[in-house]
């Protein structure tokens, strides 16, 4: 038995070309897989099925009502397209801030209509700030005031575009609520807490 045992480790301490090989492509088929898989989860987290899932009687049925749903160029933008940036840090970033909103769910904090409703302006705040930090770059990738054709627009969106463009204004500044319905908006400019 003792030398079953000093053998092993004789062979364990001095592995065969073989065996290494072996370890390395094991290695890399399981991290192949591990990262497949991963990103299969990931991809499916950016569906509107997934958000469906626990937004389905608070704001699915306001975005199916919205421009970006339904329109008659027929291009449509995901909750994904809106809510999570492309780069794969910021994306990243705010997967891990989207983790708390889910874990909210589960635990019962916003998990009803009436819920939602009471935490919907603190919640489109957050919103509202991390797209105005960052430019409202969800936004820009579909609308960008250099390849917009003013001249095409109504005269008043034409006249405001310009003013923002030349202000520096970003999407979020005039155009909250394009997806959703606006949270109770009343006494929030004095700073107040808005009334339920």
């Amino acid at each position: 038995m003792f030398r079953l045992i000093k053998g092993f480790w004789k062979w364990f301490r001095t592995p065969s070309r073989i065996g290494i090989g072996f370890l390395i492509v094991i290695s890399a088929l399981g991290g192949i897989l591990f990262w497949g898989g991963f990103n299969v989860a990931l991809e499916h987290t950016n569906t509107e099925e997934f958000c469906s899932s626990c937004h389905m009687n608070d704001v699915v049925p306001e975005y199916r009502a919205s421009p970006h749903y339904l329109n008659r160029s027929g291009v449509k933008a995901t909750c994904a397209d809106c809510h999570l940036p492309h780069e794969f840090i910021p994306k990243w970033t705010r997967k891990i801030e989207a983790a708390k909103e889910v874990y909210a769910h589960i635990t019962g904090k916003v998990d009803t209509k009436e819920k939602f409703e009471a935490h919907r302006l603190e919640m489109a705040q957050r919103e509202w700030a991390r797209m105005k930090a960052n430019n409202s770059q969800e936004c820009r990738n579909c609308h960008n005031f250099a390849d917009m054709d003013f001249t095409q627009q109504k005269g008043v969106a034409a006249k405001m575009h310009a003013m923002a463009e030349k202000e520096g204004k970003t999407c979020i500044d005039c155009h909250k609520g394009i997806a959703h319905s606006l949270p109770h908006m009343q006494n929030v400019e004095s700073g107040l807490k808005p009334q339920k």
